[in-house]
């Protein structure tokens, strides 16, 4: 089978040729009908995630067919369509899986940074970490689900109690399938994009956005919440500004450049600042469950599966609108 291979930080990916992986007991084998590229896979190449598997198979949006189920395998059967996201198993038993946070387990590995993903023709995968897809997706559309839109669901389910004002900075792939969830339980969002993105920025606009502008901007009425998708610490005392009174401003990403000082008068007024790490089985589920029934539009960009370099490179330009596709 083909695969796209990491083999240190800051390299290109490289095409290989691979055998066919053996599940293990309580794993499957899925043939990759498509894995989107996520900003983490960046952060992965970049070296600002340590200690990845290497060589490394990278990409945590996985929807898949299952070819073969290991032992004890009871969840899925062959030809079943499955989804993949990045935490891909956990311990059970430590305090924070006992108290519902295996997303904080110490012993936590993740697809497509400590075990192998999507960039390939095949893959394996734990059973109890995979999803079942809402069947009104394709397979392109649906792999921004399992990341994107699990982190921007995790994300949005910390702004607080019933926000109605949500300000969304950086505006790419979590931050549009969230936004036509919040749109959908009636919502007003305004969209922050880098300064000048006018296409960005239209973007949010066709999806319902009530405003959009760039990041260095205030919104034209203060906010109730604010989510923080772009990796990039400046924004947080600039959300922090244009939140209101009692409001909440959460970091969405797994890493993000650090945050400069900023006065103790923006946080004041029990202002809340947190962030999210991972997500939970029960997110995925919850998730998954909305995505079913509110009729979400992923706006995918489509490469074939050799293809990853310049898909990583029109991720990292801000060239792709959405979530970036690999198709094997």
């Amino acid at each position: 089978m083909k695969a796209m291979l990491l083999t240190r930080p800051g390299a290109a990916l490289e095409c290989v040729e691979r055998p066919s992986p053996r599940p293990g007991p309580g794993e499957i084998r899925l043939k990759v009908l498509a894995c989107a590229v996520c900003r983490t896979d960046l952060h992965v190449i970049d070296g600002e995630l340590p200690h990845p598997k290497l060589p490394l198979v990278l990409g945590h949006e996985i929807v898949g067919r299952v070819l073969e189920v290991g032992a004890g395998v009871t969840r899925f059967r062959v030809g079943d369509r499955v989804g993949v996201p990045w935490l891909g198993g956990a311990c059970g038993h430590c305090r924070y899986c006992r108290r519902g946070q295996e997303n904080l387990c110490e012993s936590a590995v993740f697809t497509g940074y400590t075990r192998d993903g999507g960039f390939a023709e095949e893959t394996l995968a734990d059973a109890r970490f995979c999803f079942p897809i809402p069947e009104r997706y394709g397979d392109a559309e649906a792999t921004p689900l399992l990341c994107a839109g699990l982190i921007g669901w995790r994300t949005y389910a910390k702004a607080g109690a019933n926000p109605e004002r949500v300000g969304i900075y950086g505006f790419g792939a979590a931050a549009h399938l969230i936004a036509q969830v919040a749109i959908h339980q009636g919502k007003r969002i305004y969209a922050f994009t880098r300064p000048g993105d006018v296409a960005a920025q239209e973007f949010a606009r066709r999806l319902g956005a009530c405003w959009a502008g760039g990041s260095d901007e205030l919104p034209p009425e203060p906010l109730d919440a604010a989510l923080i998708f772009a990796p990039v610490g400046e924004l947080v005392p600039q959300a922090l500004r244009a939140t209101d009174k009692g409001g909440t401003v959460v970091c969405g990403g797994i890493h993000m450049s650090d945050i400069p000082s900023f006065p103790y008068r923006w946080l004041w007024e029990e202002r809340t600042l947190t962030s999210v790490a991972n997500l939970t089985r029960a997110d995925g589920e919850a998730f998954m469950q909305l995505a079913a029934e509110v009729p979400l539009h992923p706006a995918v960009t489509c490469y074939p599966l050799t293809a990853a370099n310049e898909a990583i490179a029109d991720l990292r330009a801000g060239r792709v609108n959405g979530a970036a596709v690999l198709i094997p």
